[in-house]
C-alpha cells in the first residue's frame, strides 16, 4: 500500500478511511492504533477515529487477532514523523482538561490572634514608693550628720550677700549633704541606667562608689567626734571636709560632659 501523500493541510478522517481499509485488507485484520498512526501518518485522535470506523464497518475475523509486540511499543518513526511538524489543528490536538482550582480562603480574615496570658506579676513594674519610706529616715540621719560635722570643721552661719542683703544668712554646712549625697545618687542612676556611653558609665560607677564611701566615712567621723566630746575636728578631717564641695562640683561637671559624649 502507498502511504498517503503529505500536504500542508491535514486530511479529514473520511478521506483516510479508504486507505485504512486497504491496510486492513493487506493485513487480514483490523490494524492496531499504532499501526494506523505509522502507516497513515496521523496523530492519536485521528487514529482512534479511523479505528472506530473500521470496527463499525468491517467484520472481525473468526480467529482472535494476535497483537503484534511491535505495535505495543511507541514507534520512534511515527513519533518523529514529519506530520508532527505541521501546524496543530483542532483534530490533532488532544483534549485539554482544565483543572478546577479550589478557591483560596482569605487567610487575613480567618486568622485569629490569641493573647498569651502571662503572670500578672511579670507584666507589672516593681513599685518604687517604698524607697520614699527608706529615704526619709536616711535623709534625717545623713543631713544631721553632715551638718554636725560641718559645724566641727568650720562650717556655719555666713552672709553670702554683704552690702546687698545684710540680714540674709545661711549655714554653709548644708552644702555637704546636698552636694555629696545628691551626686552619689545621680552617679548611681547613670551607672545603672545603661543608657550612656561606656566611658561615662565607668566614671559614674567608680565616682558613685567613692561618693557613698565618703558619705559613710563622714557619718562615722561625726559620731566618733561627738561621742568623744570633741568640739573641733582634727586638721586632717577639716581639710578633707573642706575639699568636698570642690570635688563634688568637679565630678558632677565631668559626668555631665561624659553623658553627652557619644564618641
Amino acid at each position: 500500500m502507498t502511504a498517503p501523500t503529505l500536504s500542508a493541510f491535514p486530511r479529514p478522517v473520511e478521506d483516510l478511511i479508504p486507505a485504512a481499509r486497504d491496510l486492513a485488507d493487506q493485513l487480514g485484520e483490523i490494524p492496531s492504533r499504532n499501526r494506523i498512526k505509522k502507516e497513515l501518518r496521523v496523530g492519536g485522535p485521528k487514529a482512534d477515529a479511523i479505528l472506530a470506523a473500521l470496527t463499525r464497518t468491517d467484520t472481525p475475523p473468526t480467529t482472535e487477532p494476535t497483537t503484534d509486540p511491535a505495535d505495543t511499543t511507541p514507534d520512534p518513526i511515527a513519533d518523529h514523523a514529519p506530520a508532527l511538524d505541521l501546524p496543530p489543528t483542532g483534530d490533532d490536538m488532544p483534549p485539554v482538561v482544565l483543572e478546577q482550582v479550589a478557591p483560596v480562603a482569605d487567610l487575613g480574615t480567618s486568622i485569629t490572634t490569641e493573647t498569651i496570658s502571662t503572670d500578672a506579676t511579670d507584666s507589672r513594674r516593681a513599685v518604687a514608693w517604698p524607697v520614699v519610706l527608706l529615704a526619709l529616715p536616711a535623709f534625717v540621719a545623713i543631713w544631721s550628720g553632715w551638718v554636725g560635722l560641718g559645724g566641727l570643721t568650720g562650717f556655719g552661719q555666713v552672709h553670702p550677700l554683704p552690702g546687698i542683703w545684710d540680714s540674709f544668712s545661711i549655714n554653709s554646712a548644708i552644702t555637704l549633704p546636698i552636694g555629696v549625697e545628691t551626686y552619689g545618687a545621680y552617679a548611681l542612676y547613670v551607672w545603672l541606667s545603661g543608657r550612656v556611653p561606656d566611658i561615662a558609665r565607668r566614671f559614674a560607677k567608680w565616682s558613685a562608689i567613692a561618693s557613698l564611701l565618703v558619705g559613710a566615712l563622714g557619718q562615722v567621723a561625726y559620731h566618733l567626734l561627738v561621742a568623744a566630746g570633741v568640739t573641733s575636728a582634727p586638721w586632717w578631717i577639716t581639710t578633707a571636709v573642706a575639699c568636698l564641695p570642690v570635688a563634688v562640683l568637679g565630678m558632677g561637671a565631668a559626668l555631665a560632659h561624659l553623658v553627652r559624649t557619644h564618641d
